[in-house]
């Protein structure tokens, strides 16, 4: 006994809407009518797209089907290149679900960037938004070593250079400077690779300082850009200091043994 299209999507599980979306695929056949107009549907139909629906349920985008038809020469790779494509999705889904769970765990914005959910409440908006842009920019290494710059910085320097208007005077602003200065020179101590990041460059070098120098005068009036350019510069002085006197004394120390 022939089906109608509304018996046959019973039949196999599905719908109405889903076997006339694979006909206009090319991927069921369409069935003679019958005298009123109406399809009528056969085994064969039936058995084709359980066999449609099987490939579906294997995860087998539509429009590669006919790739991994039965007996086909290229099935085998077929699969093996989806079963790839499916073990990237599991990694995915897994990641995701631990980034939940950590942002559950610290009570973090459900936007926090990835990694810093534990110091979630250190950052400000605009630390959040320079971190977003971090994530493009440096590779894993580098984003869990600025992480550890974040939650090691007790001075909390950088809530006060949020909150500097653009008309601050000059000893505010020197001020900002020596604090912001002794947190960044601790960090070139402590991270050497931020005074030459190329390493850990996930753009080119080009790409990156352009992209950051963007972001800074979008973030921060001239007060705050003053402030970060005159705490970056003499961070490195005074690093540049201590290691030049670290190597003097190195010199004169007199040799062991003899």
């Amino acid at each position: 006994m022939p089906w109608s299209t509304r018996e046959l999507a019973e039949l196999a599980g599905t719908t109405v809407n889903t076997i006339r979306h694979y006909h206009r695929l090319g991927l069921l056949d369409e069935p003679e009518r019958r005298y009123n107009g109406y399809k009528q549907y056969e085994v064969g139909h039936l058995v084709s797209l359980l066999r449609v629906r099987r490939l579906a349920d294997l995860r087998v985008p539509l429009s590669r089907i006919g790739d991994v038809s039965a007996g086909a020469v290229s099935t085998p790779g077929a699969l093996r290149d989806l079963d790839a494509e499916l073990q990237m999705s599991i990694e995915r889904l897994q990641k995701a679900r631990a980034d939940i769970a950590a942002i559950l765990r610290d009570h973090a914005p459900a936007d926090v960037p990835a990694g810093f959910e534990s110091v979630a409440s250190r950052l400000s908006e605009v630390d959040s938004s320079m971190i977003h842009v971090y994530t493009q920019l440096y590779d894993k290494d580098a984003l869990a070593d600025i992480q550890k710059m974040v939650e090691a910085d007790i001075d909390d320097v950088g809530a006060d250079i949020d909150r500097l208007p653009a008309d601050a005077d000059e000893d505010t602003r020197q001020r900002l400077v020596e604090r912001l200065a002794r947190t960044l020179a601790q960090n070139l101590i402590d991270y050497p690779w931020l005074s030459d990041p190329a390493s850990h460059l996930s753009k080119s070098p080009y790409v990156t300082a352009q992209t950051i120098v963007d972001v800074l005068v979008d973030l921060y009036n001239p007060a705050q850009l003053d402030v970060l350019v005159r705490a970056n510069t003499l961070a490195s002085d005074q690093v540049r200091a201590i290691r030049e006197q670290s190597g003097q004394a190195d010199e004169g120390r007199a040799p062991r043994g003899g």
